[in-house]
Order: C-alpha cells, then structure tokens, then sequence
C-alpha cells in the first residue's frame, strides 16, 4: 500500500546523493567555516554554493609552455644584445636585434593563434 500524503520524491538532480572527502590545512578550514557563518547557511552549503559559482583554469599545455621558454630565451638574447649595443656602438647590434624583434613576433603571433 502506498501513502499518498508526505513530502514529494525529489527527481534526479534534486537528491543529494554523493559524498566527499576534502583535506585542507587550518587556514583553509577555518577562513571556509568563517565564510560560511558570515553567509548564515550550513558548511555544506557554502561549499555547494562556491563550487557552482567557481570557475577553474586550465594549465598551460606542453606546447604553449615550450613557447613560453623559448620567448624567455629570446628576451634575454635581446638583453645581451642591448648591452652589447651599448658597449660597442648602436651600428653593430642593429642587424641581430632586427632578426630577433621577427622571431619575437612570430613566437608570439603562434602563441596567440595556439594558446
């Protein structure tokens, strides 16, 4: 026999059904609780609350991290070149300084276009 008074089956997306275990450290735990208190709800509700407004980044992919390094090396053959234009005169450095300013700009053009 089934009652028909009482409370409705709640649908699918409705039920709490998972459970999870989070480890953090005491300034983690105790700024979430704080947070929580200050928003008057339930610890479990802040933390419901901060996950659907959340928004996570994404790492950088090997690729865009391979780019990154070779700009980094880029820029300091362009700071050698600035001391050494400055040492010996502004005639000599401007050559390499040209073909290094394009390769910048390509690295960087492939980083906008991939990354």
């Amino acid at each position: 026999m089934r009652y028909k008074n009482g409370r409705p089956v709640k649908r699918l997306g409705e039920k709490m059904a998972y459970h999870i275990n989070v480890k953090m450290g005491t300034i983690d735990y105790y700024t979430l609780k704080a947070k929580a208190r200050e928003a008057d709800v339930s610890f479990s509700e802040c933390i419901r609350q901060l996950i659907r407004r959340a928004y996570v980044k994404q790492r950088l992919s090997p690729e865009l991290h391979d780019h990154i390094r070779k700009l980094s090396g880029m820029a300091n053959n362009l700071n050698q070149i600035a001391r050494k234009a400055n040492a010996a005169g502004y005639s000599d450095a401007r050559l390499e300084y040209l073909y290094l300013a394009g390769k910048i700009d390509n690295l960087l053009n492939q980083i906008r276009h991939d990354g």
